[in-house]
């Protein structure tokens, strides 16, 4: 599977990686809103550079988990995870329950708030170019190869080459590796990464085995609140013309 090796120690924060995807995903100029300026990401901003103290910048994107939560929390599968290993989304068949904002331990997934039909926005890894076989273009365009594309297995060696070769340097661990079962958007830092996710463990189980007794249930409670209302809606309008009949008696 696909995946990309993020070396925050080789990125200076010139935002060709963010420019890139927009261009590429045809995204329009963002609109600033108070609940996304703290990662920079939004419903038109697909990739972003946070900056931390001491000239550190940090790249944010979907991670593609291997197990991704998003893909199991969603009732109508508007969310799948592709055999080369991007998280994909199909906007025609999302319904705007927002369940994927929810599930997503990295905090990811944003709505097109000011759009009348609005839709879940994410990086999708640029998957068309993947299947062309060419790589996304985020990491194409990054000048000091910050960030790189590749085969995961032989991103993770790399990752683990690095860190040998300079443990002086860089904390000795793959962000990415094992966490909630491993991603396909990898890290490795010289400072702790753990602020781009939820508060998680490297024992944490992987995140649909927690959504899936949850989400098992929705189609019966979907179904099942539908024929309630269609009930109370055959109750009500039954009501309606009996009263209407006996008026009519009167007359």
């Amino acid at each position: 599977m696909k995946a990309i090796l993020t070396d925050v120690t080789k990125c200076i924060g010139c935002q060709q990686c963010v420019l890139a995807c927009k261009d590429y995903n045809k995204l329009d100029k963002d609109m600033p809103r108070d609940w996304h300026r703290n990662d920079g990401l939004s419903a038109r901003n697909w990739t972003s550079i946070i900056h931390k103290p001491d000239e550190h910048y940090i790249r944010k994107q979907c991670r593609h988990c291997i197990e991704p939560a998003c893909v199991s929390a969603c009732p109508v599968a508007a969310l799948s995870k592709s055999p080369e290993g991007p998280v994909t989304y199909d906007p025609g068949r999302c319904i705007g329950c927002r369940y994927c904002m929810i599930a997503c331990p990295y905090g990811i997934p944003r709505y097109e708030w000011d759009n009348p039909v609005p839709y879940i926005q994410k990086c999708n890894m640029c998957y068309s170019r993947i299947k062309e076989g060419k790589q996304p273009a985020c990491t194409e365009a990054c000048p000091t190869e910050a960030t790189i594309f590749g085969d995961r297995d032989e991103l993770l060696a790399e990752a683990h080459r690095r860190i040998k070769n300079d443990p002086d340097l860089y904390i000795g661990k793959v962000f990415g590796e094992f966490e909630i079962g491993g991603t396909q958007v990898l890290y490795i830092s010289d400072i702790d990464l753990g602020f781009l996710s939820y508060p998680v463990r490297k024992d944490t189980p992987v995140l649909p085995e927690t959504t899936a007794p949850a989400m098992s249930a929705v189609p019966p409670a979907f179904f099942g609140m539908g024929a309630v209302m269609g009930g109370l809606y055959w109750f009500c309008k039954r009501k309606e013309r009996i009263k209407r009949e006996k008026e009519e008696n009167k007359e």
